[in-house]
């Protein structure tokens, strides 16, 4: 159900020609950006494009909650972010851990949980407290989920999860035969989350960024040229309004019923 107000005639636009029975039910984002949106504002520190990020963070929450989604992936930070200069991974993972935090109010006024996806065993003990904080203020949320993906890599995820399989075979929980398409997502981070109808990626570039490899064997794809940073309620309803044109045929031909 759409519970928005539209603020300006584009929105009212785009808002007529979104179907309501048609939103993605799981939404993931590549937040891509922030950096050169520091230097274009003349910037000469990046963080001030992270910090910038925070708002496009909270209104794009705000929106697909209204949106009726009922999943956001939000990638925060990878693991190859890690071999950033040190000065500005620790003002990313101060700057998380005082999202966290803030965000919990409204979270709750709008009955958002959180949940987290990555090898959070690499982040510091005051980003894994902020976090925990979060997850446990926001658990008995129901609306939409918001999962975080930070330090995270997919094809660390993939190899996890084969690993967690051959534990089980070797504990005699199941046999080499049991594992299938339909079965191994059950060792990725959150088996229960539907894969992404609909990937974005911010800033036009045109790459998968160890993101979510497995899940989005069949997502829609939507680059937008549009900074992480200057991305609002209005560039959402835009990627929706082009998730909706394409004929999703899962490898079928035109006509055919998606599984």
């Amino acid at each position: 159900m759409i519970k928005i107000t539209p603020e300006t005639p584009e929105e009212a636009d785009l808002l007529a020609r979104i179907a309501p029975d048609r939103i993605p039910r799981h939404v993931a984002v590549i937040m891509d950006g922030n950096g050169r949106w520091a230097k274009r504002h003349g910037f000469m520190e990046r963080i001030k494009g992270h910090e910038a990020a925070v708002e496009a963070v909270r209104a794009t929450v705000r929106s697909a909650g209204q949106l009726g989604i009922a999943f956001l992936t939000l990638y925060a930070f990878s693991q190859e972010n890690w071999s950033r200069p040190k000065r500005e991974v620790s003002a990313l993972m101060r700057l998380l851990e005082k999202f966290l935090y803030d965000e919990i109010p409204e979270m709750m006024e709008n009955n958002v949980r959180l949940i987290v996806s990555g090898e959070i065993n690499r982040l510091p003990d005051f980003v894994r407290k902020a976090m925990n904080h979060n997850m446990n203020q926001t658990g008995r949320n129901t609306g939409l989920v918001v999962n975080l993906a930070v330090s995270y890599g997919a094809r660390h995820e993939i190899v996890e999860a084969a690993r967690k399989f051959a534990a089980d075979v070797l504990a005699q929980k199941c046999s080499l035969d049991s594992l299938t398409i339909e079965t191994f997502p059950r060792y990725l981070y959150h088996p229960e989350l539907p894969d992404p109808e609909l990937l974005i990626r911010t800033s036009g570039e045109m790459r998968i960024s160890n993101f979510l490899l497995w899940q989005i064997a069949y997502t829609e794809l939507v680059v937008m040229p549009v900074l992480w940073p200057d991305f609002r309620r209005v560039h959402l309803l835009q990627a929706i309004v082009e998730y909706q044109s394409r004929e999703r045929r899962f490898g079928g031909v035109s006509g055919e019923a998606a599984p």
